[in-house]
């Protein structure tokens, strides 16, 4: 696959998955009325293994010779699983829930500057000039699609939890990153979850002892499955497979497309108002993402011209 064309599916991958997680606080808030939070993300977890294991055993078993799992390979998984799977997406409902969902999005959107400073430290990637003002082009947009209007300072405790769960999810990234190398997506995502759903079941279980758990309709079903499907082992599928594909600090980048599309969706879904902001705002995210994908494929592309040339 050339440069150019692995960049392009990295981010509609990215975008895909970006978009996907945007607008699922549209079917959560709905589903959430009925089923804790935490009990939410084991249900997620248990229908995304499902799916996701009987497809990677389908895959499997058309092949003839398969990449041995080593004790060490069982270790990165289940660290992938923990950090990013357990511990960022229970920080964010855990956050969200001492602060508000403003707050929560702003402070989650620091997500991709923690990833382009894990990319430096862990994958060793550069940080170029480029790099710098897609970020800061991304951030201004981001913050003008929200706003300012927080209470960070009121929600102290809330804030810190959120911004561990952006460390955590950019620490995620990093070491995907880092597995596919070895392996493909689909067993990275498949194992990840399945240590995220180990991880998680004590959780639920106390839980579920101060919550009275009610039979849940076809509605709820239905949102589950979507939540577990779609939101879940698609839409983890995808940011993994992006990641694989690009650089995770050019990656991270798309990780704004989800207040984006999480406002559009609200005014689609839930008669909630967008305003000129988010339109400039989403001009400069676009930008931002634009100017570092397409100028770093353009780059590759005339890097291996001038190779093929002088060969």
């Amino acid at each position: 696959m050339n440069h150019v064309k692995q960049t392009l599916i990295g981010a509609i991958c990215l975008s895909l998955a970006a978009s996907i997680w945007g607008g699922m606080y549209v079917v959560s808030k709905y589903v959430m009325d009925f089923i804790p939070p935490l009990t939410l993300v084991w249900l997620r977890y248990i229908v995304a293994f499902i799916v996701l294991f009987g497809i990677l055993k389908a895959f499997q078993s058309k092949k003839t010779k398969q990449e041995p799992i080593k004790k060490k390979d069982w270790l990165l998984f289940a660290w992938i699983g923990f950090i990013g799977y357990f511990v960022s997406i229970s920080c964010q409902f855990i956050g969200t829930k001492l602060s508000d969902a403003h707050t929560g999005a702003l402070i989650t959107s620091a997500t991709p500057a923690f990833i382009v400073i894990f990319a430096r430290i862990v994958l060793k990637e550069k940080l170029t000039v480029q790099k710098g003002i897609s970020l800061l082009l991304a951030t201004i947009g981001v913050v003008i699609v929200i706003g300012w209007d927080t209470k960070v300072g009121s929600y102290y405790t809330g804030s810190l939890i959120l911004l561990g769960a952006a460390i955590t999810w950019a620490l995620l990234s990093v070491y995907v990153k880092i597995a596919s190398e070895k392996f493909s997506t689909l067993i990275i995502t498949t194992y990840a979850i399945l240590f995220a759903l180990i991880f998680t079941t004590p959780v639920m279980v106390w839980e579920l002892q101060s919550y009275e758990l009610n039979i849940p309709s076809t509605m709820v079903l239905l949102g589950v499955l979507y939540l577990g499907v779609v939101s879940t082992a698609g839409a983890f599928f995808l940011w993994n497979k992006g990641m694989e594909l690009m650089d995770a600090g050019i990656g991270s980048l798309f990780f704004f497309f989800q207040p984006v599309v999480g406002s559009f969706l609200g005014w689609l879904l839930l008669n909630e108002k967008l305003n000129v902001n988010f339109f400039i705002g989403g001009m400069f995210i676009l930008a931002g993402v634009l100017i570092v994908t397409f100028k770093k494929g353009k780059n590759r592309a005339e890097k291996i011209e001038a190779e093929l040339t002088k060969n």
